[in-house]
């Protein structure tokens, strides 16, 4: 397969790039755990929308596998002279075409990978093929934009006449796209922003977020408008989209996205459970057809579908649980103290008018983060602060604030709880705990969860309450029993 020197320079001068920004990203300290929900599998170039790149990368050492197509029906196939001008029609056609690509995440900051277009031989325009990848600049820590920079590279496809031909975005060959008159599309640089949103989750939907995405870019973003055909509805290098994120389990997410990938508008939905994905898609859905019949594939509504696999050496059985965004603060925010009247004492209540009885005082840890003070006396009983009346005699109407996992069905089950994506499982002991070394970090069933105040995320160990004072501590990775 013969390339000329312009070509190889191209693509060297890619592979410098991707190796320039990855290996910067490796020299820099590990960024903090990503706080980005899970994207879904793109058709041809790594993790995205359908066609158009986000800001955010695959975490480290993930990697993913991806195959895709779409059928494309016409009624007459458009014939055109050197310049790309209509010139004819030829006879309909019904074709399939495919594509593949393998993409992998370094240190949470950078991903890159290889797309396969086309193993059809020199006769439909030889192989196809290139390498794609991107660097997160920022992300937020909460909700935000985040920030990335990339670039793809794609050999020509070559039908052995002598011309130099643009691959385009559909990714299959086409010698009506002669070089000089499509452009550059080998070669494809970009930027691009996406926001980050938590959506409603006290609506109709179960837990969701939103994004937003922004970017311009050279080459397959750009190139080629000025061809009726295949650039009509072309926005000068400048791509967008959005996607929703619905958390269907505790194992899976939906994703449903719209996106403009700078000539055509695309819809889809991708089903993600623990990194195995299905998706459909509707690609080009901008285009009318015209009075006398389709003629461009370009211009033309496809069907298609997609199946990827992602694989993740750092998490339990190699399975990728797909994320949302955190739901809580970072846990360096403390949590202010509840108000005072979080223990409601009855104003009847027996008081010792004497001074409190003789004992030993203690603090409990309530599910609201505060430490209550108590005495046990040497009889036995429990007086409650500040009057220390016996909380037998408090009762029913003293309540203790915060909400407990003691009962919960899950709990009694020893149900493993998913948090921020991972799996902790319940350990068979049952202990009081300082509130002043915890921090609330998240809710699960209603139930506060909390973490040291020490403790970085991705966490290991978790804190949940089980009643006034006791609590349960869950790790990482335990089973359900």
């Amino acid at each position: 397969m013969s390339r000329r020197p312009t070509e190889w320079a191209s693509l060297v001068f890619a592979v410098v790039l991707l190796a320039v920004l990855g290996g910067g990203a490796s020299a820099q300290a590990t960024p903090p755990p990503s706080n980005t929900p899970t994207m879904p599998s793109t058709l041809r170039y790594g993790s995205g929308l359908l066609d158009i790149p986000v800001s955010s990368v695959l975490p480290h050492m993930t990697a993913t596998a991806t195959y895709s197509g779409f059928w494309v029906g016409l009624d007459r196939t458009l014939l055109v002279d050197g310049a790309g001008n209509p010139v004819g029609f030829g006879p309909a056609a019904d074709e399939y075409h495919w594509d593949t690509s393998v993409a992998f995440g370094l240190f949470d900051r950078a991903e890159g990978g290889v797309s396969l277009q086309s193993l059809r031989g020199r006769a439909a325009g030889s192989d196809m093929w290139g390498i794609f990848g991107r660097v997160r600049i920022w992300e937020p820590i909460d909700q935000g934009v985040g920030l990335a920079v990339g670039a793809r590279y794609l050999t020509s496809p070559d039908f052995g006449d002598g011309v130099r031909y643009s691959p385009n975005r559909l990714g299959f060959a086409d010698r009506r796209l002669d070089r000089s008159i499509a452009g550059g599309t080998n070669f494809t640089a970009y930027g691009v922003a996406t926001a980050y949103l938590r959506g409603f989750d006290d609506g109709p939907l179960p837990e969701n977020d939103i994004t937003f995405t922004l970017g311009y870019g050279s080459g397959m973003f750009r190139e080629g408008g000025a061809i009726g055909f295949y650039g009509d509805g072309h926005a000068n290098g400048w791509f967008y989209g959005t996607s929703l994120d619905v958390r269907t389990s505790s194992r899976s997410l939906l994703t449903v996205m719209a996106e403009h990938n700078g000539f055509d508008v695309n819809v889809g939905a991708q089903l993600d459970f623990e990194g195995i994905r299905a998706g459909v898609h509707w690609l080009a859905s901008n285009h009318d057809a015209p009075r006398g019949g389709h003629d461009s594939e370009y211009q033309k509504g496809k069907l298609g579908f997609l199946v990827s696999i992602a694989v993740c050496p750092n998490e339990r059985g190699f399975r990728c649980r797909p994320r949302m965004m955190r739901r809580v603060e970072p846990d360096t925010v403390r949590i202010p103290a509840p108000p005072p009247d979080t223990v409601i004492v009855r104003a009847e209540a027996t008081t010792v008018s004497s001074g409190p009885p003789a004992g030993d005082d203690v603090s409990i840890c309530l599910s609201t983060g505060q430490n209550i003070p108590l005495r046990i006396t040497t009889t036995g009983d429990t007086l409650i602060a500040p009057t220390f009346a016996p909380l037998r005699e408090l009762r029913p109407a003293m309540t203790f604030a915060g909400g407990y996992a003691g009962g919960a069905f899950w709990f009694e089950g020893n149900a493993v709880v998913t948090f921020e994506g991972a799996d902790f499982g319940k350990t068979t002991d049952l202990f009081p705990i300082d509130c002043d070394q915890i921090a609330r970090v998240g809710v699960h069933q209603g139930v506060p969860v909390f973490a040291a105040r020490s403790a970085d995320r991705p966490f290991v160990i978790l804190f949940i309450p089980v009643r006034p004072g006791v609590w349960a501590r869950y790790e990482r990775g335990i089973r359900e029993e």
